[in-house]
């Protein structure tokens, strides 16, 4: 295996993330799982700091892979490049505390923006090429989930959220 092949399927592997963008029928919920385990592990690692190197470490990894895997595929933000959502999701989960409810909701509300793509998401998505446009229009969406999330928690909302659901479902 020569040099050029090499770099090649590294970039394919990290803009895969290691084979989740194959997922069939999910490929972006699969990454955004990992990135939602990736963010849960450092959380409780190293917390918010220990998370905020790794994204800040992932972002540059990210756009590079992605334009290897665009290369590649001949298309842009093929669907099998998910790298983007492991690290959206981490953004998400970056200023929340780290439990299974905030994780929940963080995961939900960056799958909805990822999907949905609110300005400035969308913005970027159709401006933006190449491997920055790929990851930039996720972190967009991290940013969005990661302000609802916040202010649910630390405005008591999620608390009183999850007391009513809890009512609701269990209280019969």
């Amino acid at each position: 295996m020569d040099r050029v092949d090499l770099k090649r399927r590294f970039g394919l592997a990290v803009a895969t993330a290691c084979g989740a963008g194959y997922v069939p029928g999910a490929p972006g919920t699969a990454g955004s799982l990992l990135g939602a385990l990736a963010a849960w592990g450092l959380h409780w690692a190293g917390g918010w700091p220990a998370l905020a190197v790794a994204v800040a470490l992932l972002l540059p990894i990210s756009v590079w892979a992605a334009d290897q895997a665009e290369q590649h595929y001949g298309q842009h933000d093929s669907c099998h490049i998910v790298i983007d959502e492991v690290v959206g999701q981490m953004i998400a989960l970056l200023p929340t505390p780290c439990d299974p409810a905030t994780v929940l909701f963080g995961f939900g509300f960056f799958r909805l923006f990822d999907s949905l793509k609110p300005f400035p998401a969308r913005w970027i998505d159709r401006h933006v090429g190449g491997g920055r446009g790929v990851v930039l229009d996720d972190v967009a969406a991290g940013v969005q989930a990661a302000l609802v999330t916040s202010l649910l928690v630390y405005s008591g909302l999620l608390g009183k959220l999850l007391a009513w659901m809890h009512l609701g479902f269990l209280g019969r």
